[in-house]
């Protein structure tokens, strides 16, 4: 069994000043709540037990607006709060409860996909231990943490590098295996003050247990003012067609 984890906390200080009087992943794209996205995108995928973690002012609007989550195809949604901005990595440490020792699946909540992840998941299922990387090649991988790939393997990923080795960005979407948690425990905060995912992933690329597969479809995140309004015409002009 996976279990799901979408990760919505942070002040979203990019969008000021709409993120002044709301949460980030409450911000619309098209016709719904941004925060609807990742959680089709995990339902589509068969991974239907799902911790939420957000943090702020506006944490108790996702109580509001997603309850129990059964209407989204949910069998449990859960929630937990995480405090200031430790990083994404710090933000995935409070799903250790939730976890129980079983795989993960993390979504970052700004992240908007065309087509289904269900076929990646489910070779995540069969593979005997380690993670899985999705990564979508980008024409300003800067921006990202990028992955540098040889084959069928991952060499290193680096976060936002000013001269990447490559256009293949690694998108918000990351499957782990129960280790994730002793890897987390052990890291150090970056130069941002933060615990980093790319610092997780190198662990395991380290161990040699990181896979990687190209996404399908269109992927964009929503956390400028310029991917807001891409991730919101996508939507528009073409749907997210997730089955």
């Amino acid at each position: 069994m996976l279990k799901g984890v979408i990760l919505a906390g942070g002040l979203g200080t990019r969008l000021h000043p709409l993120t002044k009087i709301t949460n980030k992943h409450l911000l619309p794209i098209y016709d719904k709540p941004m925060i609807c996205y990742p959680i089709e995108a995990l339902v589509n995928a068969g991974v239907k037990d799902v911790l939420l973690v957000t943090g702020g002012n506006s944490a108790g609007d996702f109580l509001r607006l997603l309850g129990h989550g059964r209407h989204l195809g949910l069998e449990r949604l859960d929630y937990t709060y995480q405090e200031g901005e430790g990083g994404i990595a710090d933000a995935l440490a409070l799903a250790k409860h939730h976890a129980e020792g079983k795989r993960l699946v993390v979504v970052l909540g700004d992240n908007i996909l065309e087509l289904s992840i269900k076929k990646s998941v489910e070779n995540f299922r069969k593979q005997e231990s380690g993670a899985k990387i999705l990564v979508k090649e980008v024409h300003d991988p800067e921006r990202f943490g990028v992955a540098e790939i040889q084959g069928d393997k991952v060499l290193s990923i680096e976060e936002k590098p000013t001269q990447p080795k490559s256009n293949y960005a690694v998108t918000g979407l990351y499957m782990y295996d129960s280790t994730v948690f002793d890897i987390i425990d052990g890291l150090s905060p970056s130069e941002r003050g933060e615990l980093e995912i790319t610092d997780v992933n190198n662990h395991y690329i380290n161990r040699g247990t990181m896979t990687w597969e190209k996404l399908d479809g269109w992927w964009t995140d929503a956390g400028t003012f310029d991917s807001l309004r891409r991730a919101t015409n996508l939507v528009a002009e073409g749907g997210a067609n997730l089955v």
